[in-house]
Parts: structure tokens; C-alpha cells; sequence
């Protein structure tokens, strides 16, 4: 099947490719019953993803940059082969900055990762000026799928293909949408040890029933269970995050003082979002030659009282 025939039979199951405004490829996967998902080829990144009643669940600053190799505020930025600021590596890494290309002949993945679900597969391998900077042979296939029911599942698949073992950190940078972050509370991180980035990385542990919002947070809590909600009290909405491979949940919300310093993000937007990652950090991963590691991450959401 070759490239056209492969978009022509995406788009009769529910997937459509389109283009932004920069010529680069989007793909909206559609449900049965109205929600939505729309992933950019520009960092293989989730910028959107709404319910059957056209409700936005992600964040997307209105003064985000769409143009590569800036990477985009907001959705759900891909974190490889590094999360934070070290060596020669740009910041957070250089999967989000690169143009992805749409798989249309991935190894397979279990049935219950197709079935029911509106799926795209797409490809990412190093190029030459990356393995200056980072010399590892990767594959990284990720799959992105919406359900019947809206809800939205990723799936990173990194292989090693070096003569050599390589690590790496990842996260799902995930910008949710919320009303008003004073009124947004997190379950499932109590009692964890965390890394506060805004104290050196120095070790603490989480003392409160729920994580609220007052000020700027920065923190990389670890071993983390493998579900985290986010009540959002204003919109009585639940959003759940589940993870597996990914042992830590990034929280970080920039606050004031902060958001007026980022060009990319709006000095008051911070009221409204709040980022949960699954993430692999304290503990990088480690792939011999020809081993495979997967992440996945799924969300849903219900409504709450």
C-alpha cells in the first residue's frame, strides 16, 4: 500500500490528514460519537483532544510557536532522550522539535491496542546533526488512539539499534486545560518521595491528603502509583492518568512571576493549566543493542461532583 491509498484508508476509519497553517501534516483521529485528537507530525505531539461535546481537555498557549525547530507550548510534548537541561541536549531533548513521519508498516502491537479505537503510528529515527550531539541509533514508533469513548491512549516504543547500550529520560509532558488551577486538586501522590526543582532537587516528601495549587510547583514525584486523578472542582470534571513503564509524575505549574518570562506563554495563562507527566527521570532507562522499551500513557475523564 503506498502513501496516498495508506491516507485514503485512514481516513475511511476515522483518521484525517490535513495540514496546518506551515504546511506541516496533522492527523485528526475522530470517535464514533463526536470526541476528537489532533496530533501534529512536528514532535509526533498531541495538541489537541476534546469530548463528544467539544470540550478541550489540553492547554495550548495563545502565543505558542508552530514553526520547528521551536517546540510547541502546550498539548503533549514528547520528552527523548532527555527530561531537564543537561550536557550538549537541548532542553527536554529533540523529539519534540523534529518532523515525525506516519508508519505505515509498524511491528504490531497487542489486539486490544487496536480494536475499537481510531489509531495513528508514527516514526521517528535520528538524523545525522542528532547523532552529533547524541550518537545512539533509536527507532521510536509511537501510536496515539482515541476510543468509542473518547478517551486517549500513547504508546512509545523505542528500540535500540546501536552496536552499544544507550539511557535515556523520557516524559508525556501533558498541558491539561483546567478552569481556574485554585480550584483543581491531585490525588494519588500522597506519602511519595519527590525532587522539588525549585529547591536544588532536594528530597521531599509529600505530607497533604491532595496536591493544591497556591504557588509555583516544580516537583518529580517518585515511584508513583500508576493512576493520578485531577479534580477540576469549577467544571466538575475528572481527568485520570494512567501510566506503565513510567515509574515518576511530573507536577509543574511556571506561576506568575515565571509565565512573564516565557515569550511562548501568556503572563496570566497559568490559571489555567497544570502539567501531569508519566515520566521515567530519577532512574533513566537503560537499552542494550536490539532491546525494545514501551511507555504508555492513557487518559479518560468523568464527570465528577
Amino acid at each position: 500500500m503506498n502513501q496516498s491509498e495508506n491516507v485514503a484508508a485512514e481516513q475511511r476509519a476515522g483518521v484525517e490528514v490535513t495540514k496546518d497553517k506551515n504546511g506541516i501534516e496533522q492527523v485528526v483521529l475522530r470517535s464514533p460519537r463526536g470526541a476528537s485528537a489532533r496530533v501534529s507530525l512536528h514532535g509526533g505531539q498531541v495538541l489537541s483532544w476534546k469530548t463528544d461535546r467539544g470540550e478541550e481537555l489540553l492547554f495550548t498557549s495563545s502565543k505558542a510557536i508552530f514553526k520547528p525547530p521551536t517546540a510547541v507550548r502546550g498539548g503533549i510534548p514528547i520528552c527523548f532522550p532527555q527530561f531537564g537541561n543537561r550536557g550538549a541536549l537541548e532542553q527536554h531533548g529533540f523529539a519534540r522539535n523534529k518532523i515525525w513521519v506516519i508508519d505505515s508498516n509498524p511491528p504490531p502491537l497487542h489486539p486490544n491496542d487496536s480494536e475499537g479505537k481510531n489509531y495513528v503510528d508514527l516514526l521517528l529515527k535520528p538524523s545525522p546533526e542528532d547523532l552529533k550531539v547524541w550518537p545512539h541509533s533509536f527507532e521510536f514508533r509511537l501510536r496515539v488512539s482515541l476510543t468509542a469513548d473518547g478517551y486517549l491512549t500513547m504508546i512509545s516504543r523505542i528500540r535500540d539499534i546501536n552496536c552499544k547500550p544507550f539511557r535515556f529520560s523520557f516524559a508525556y509532558h501533558t498541558y491539561f486545560s483546567v478552569s481556574d488551577i485554585s480550584e483543581v486538586r491531585v490525588e494519588g501522590l500522597e506519602t511519595l518521595d519527590y525532587l522539588d526543582n525549585l529547591y536544588q532537587k532536594e528530597r521531599f516528601t509529600e505530607q497533604g491528603d491532595a496536591l493544591t495549587f497556591e504557588s509555583e510547583v516544580d516537583r518529580v514525584y517518585l515511584n508513583a502509583t500508576d493512576t493520578v486523578a485531577i479534580f477540576d472542582h469549577e467544571i466538575k470534571r475528572t481527568v485520570f492518568v494512567r501510566k506503565e513503564g513510567l515509574p515518576d509524575v511530573v507536577v509543574w505549574n511556571p506561576w506568575e512571576k515565571k509565565s512573564k518570562s516565557m515569550v511562548d506563554f501568556g503572563d496570566e495563562e497559568y490559571k489555567h493549566m497544570l502539567c501531569v507527566d508519566g515520566a521515567a527521570i530519577e532512574k533513566q532507562i537503560t537499552l542494550k543493542p536490539g532491546e525494545e522499551w514501551t511507555g504508555r500513557l492513557e487518559l479518560s475523564f468523568v464527570p465528577s461532583t
